[in-house]
């Protein structure tokens, strides 16, 4: 069942492969509303590619999985409708040359635009600039990100965001549509001990509110529910505080699969993420 704002998130042999091979494979998840889910797993190993199928980015080719009440890979569109990307390199870049009001006051326009029906659009212009600002006060504070604190405040350009920085307002972007899944790549990627914790504490809030989060890492919080696309026989995900994976065995291998590497897993495995990353940027 959905809760208020989260969605479940569900998976059984979940798999995408392309013309190269196998992106991931195997993969099982059981996740409640409002879960803090860790997709962990090296560099190249398919993190960003189950990222984008989990948010109906990308259309899987083996398995299914549910969000909320919606069937992947069958109902992608949907998906879409109720989820959202914060970072994800080469799908949902800042601008750099961009402040950080003009990212905020886009995202708001595009966002009317997207959800207005003609009652809406019809509606004081002066009502919807409210309803607007409120939206992106309540991103801001759910992402945690100070604006009067930056350099120049709403006029800082991002190009001048450190890591974290830039991070949480990626987060507010995506929460200005209120999503019930929450979707971030390289959660923490060149950031200090502190900057990490400071991310996962940001991610724990907005689960811990009610929005299911998916966050790719190098390594997961013990308090997650950890999904591994590690080239291993144990890959799948296991819940916090629990070594033991998801008793959901890996598929076995198909015909016509390209050759692996020693370990396994497909050697070309970077390109086929960025090919994945290059048909998401199209959806």
């Amino acid at each position: 069942m959905d809760g208020p704002h989260g969605a479940a998130v569900s998976a059984a042999g979940f798999g995408l492969k392309g013309p190269r091979g196998w992106a991931f494979r195997g993969i099982g998840i059981k996740a409640e509303p409002g879960a803090l889910i860790a997709v962990e797993g090296p560099s190249g190993s398919g993190r960003t590619c189950l990222l984008l199928a989990l948010t109906g980015r990308m259309r899987a080719t083996e398995g299914t999985a549910t969000v909320g009440r919606y069937r992947l890979p069958k109902q992608l569109a949907a998906v879409r409708r109720i989820s959202g990307l914060g970072p994800v390199p080469g799908v949902t870049d800042l601008d750099p040359a961009l402040t950080v009001a003009e990212h905020l006051r886009e995202r708001a326009f595009l966002e009317r635009r997207f959800e207005g029906a003609l009652r809406g659009l019809l509606r004081p212009r002066k009502e919807r600039a409210t309803e607007s600002r409120l939206r992106i006060d309540t991103a801001l504070r759910a992402a945690g990100l100070d604006v009067e604190a930056l350099p120049k405040g709403s006029r800082t350009a991002v190009r001048d965001l450190e890591r974290l920085e830039a991070l949480r307002l990626s987060v507010a972007l995506a929460l200005i549509a209120r999503p019930r899944l929450l979707g971030v790549d390289d959660t923490d990627l060149k950031l200090s001990d502190a900057e990490r914790d400071a991310a996962w504490d940001l991610l724990r809030s907005i689960a811990a509110n009610g929005t299911t989060v998916v966050a790719v890492c190098s390594a997961a919080p013990e308090d997650a529910v950890v999904v591994s696309t590690a080239p291993r026989a144990d890959a799948g995900v296991r819940h916090a505080g629990s070594p033991d994976a998801l008793d959901t065995p890996d598929a076995p291998d198909a015909p016509g699969t390209p050759d692996t590497g020693n370990d396994g897993h497909h050697t070309d495995d970077d390109k086929e993420t960025a090919d994945a990353v290059a048909e998401a940027r199209r959806a």
